[in-house]
């Protein structure tokens, strides 16, 4: 088990979420956000603090980081990198998966993980392809031996980690159960995707979501732009209370509406805010919410 997967688990177990951990440690939501998903690892009086609160020793809490090949929440995996020099567009397409989570994080190297606990012939089933074209970066995953995208939708999940420091413009298709977008700034990102569930976190830039199911968008912050495009759907989108934003319809038949604590309310967006939420396309809804339990 890393740092990342051992601070998260230590940290449910405890019962504190994000903020109540950083609140602790007199540090920032997105440190403790970067600490877990590997983004980055707490400086030498933190984790001495992390040690303390919990009861652990350092050694425990960072015995295991050390060349830690297989984390222990996943029975099966194959892990493909890249390194990457200079910045980047990303072009991706993962197909079927079960959760796909996409990180920005301090490294060098593009990482694409594939874990699953039910599927022993994953590293012969599914095969990683990545192309470094110029300035671009191709990233496809393969089925093979007969699988379909409904098994992979089933029993994989895939984890993709792209080094901060060299980060364009992404692109990225992929139909899963969830999505999540996490610790990540960068100059776009347009997300092609089938999914009811998408979760945005600590994302800095221009979010676009080409996505034609009714979603749950869960959005821990906002920075930046939330672009919507829909055709027949109707859509909920959960912001953290207080953010300053402006809503925005275009397309044909669009409408926008507001919640609060799960019950209408009158428009509460602000104009001329930096922060935009989009709908586009047509004939399609968005419920702009504030949610305690969400956010």
């Amino acid at each position: 088990m890393t740092f990342a997967e051992r601070l998260k688990t230590i940290r449910k177990q405890a019962g504190m979420s994000q903020e109540q951990l950083a609140e602790k440690l007199g540090v920032s939501r997105q440190a403790v956000t970067k600490w877990e998903t590997d983004a980055g690892i707490p400086d030498i009086p933190n984790i001495m603090a992390i040690s303390a609160l919990f009861g652990i020793s350092i050694d425990e809490l960072l015995s295991n980081e050390r060349g830690a090949k297989k984390p222990v929440d996943y029975l099966f995996e194959s892990i493909t990198e890249y390194d990457i020099d200079e910045p980047k567009r990303y072009d991706m397409k993962f197909g079927g998966a079960k959760r796909f989570l996409l990180s920005g994080y301090g490294g060098e190297k593009i990482r694409v993980r594939l874990a699953s606990d039910t599927r022993p012939t994953l590293q012969s089933d599914f095969k990683v392809r990545i192309d470094d074209i110029r300035k671009r970066i191709d990233v496809d995953v393969n089925r093979r031996n007969g699988v379909s995208e409904a098994v992979a939708k089933e029993a994989v999940s895939i984890f993709v980690q792209i080094p901060s420091p060299y980060v364009g413009k992404i692109e990225c298709a992929v139909n899963a159960e969830t999505v999540e977008i996490r610790s990540l700034e960068c100059d776009g990102i347009e997300l092609n995707v089938k999914t009811p569930n998408i979760v945005l976190e600590d994302v800095s830039g221009t979010v676009e979501i080409d996505c034609n199911l009714d979603m749950e968008v869960v959005c821990h912050s906002l920075k930046g732009e939330v672009e919507i495009n829909q055709v027949s759907s109707t859509s909920k989108i959960y912001i953290p209370e207080d953010t300053a934003f402006t809503a925005v319809t275009k397309g044909i038949g669009t409408s926008i509406s507001y919640e609060k604590d799960g019950r209408q309310t009158e428009r509460f967006d602000t104009p001329d805010a930096e922060n935009i939420i989009e709908l586009n396309g047509i004939k399609s809804e968005l419920v702009i919410c504030t949610d305690r339990k969400r956010s």
